[in-house]
């Protein structure tokens, strides 16, 4: 499931992402190491939250901007 996101809060969950998630390191992405640095997709996504991780695992720990995704997704169905 993608969640789409705006720019303001693609801000608040770049922030979030950088100090809170523990597979972001120095802005690339652990679980994607392969042996070489990979960007962590998140940070390089502007109008989506295609981080499952961030998804299941780190979002649900900041009840407000959830909540703003998930009410800004409601929006866009109408």
């Amino acid at each position: 499931m993608v969640l789409k996101i705006t720019e303001e809060l693609s801000d608040r969950v770049n922030r979030i992402v950088r100090h809170s998630c523990c597979n972001c390191i120095d802005d690339n992405c652990l679980l994607l190491d392969d042996g070489e640095e990979h960007s962590c997709v998140q940070l390089i996504s502007k109008y989506g939250i295609y981080c499952n991780y961030l998804l299941k695992c780190v979002l649900p720990a900041f009840p407000k901007l959830y909540g703003d995704i998930l009410a800004y997704n409601e929006k866009l169905k109408g």
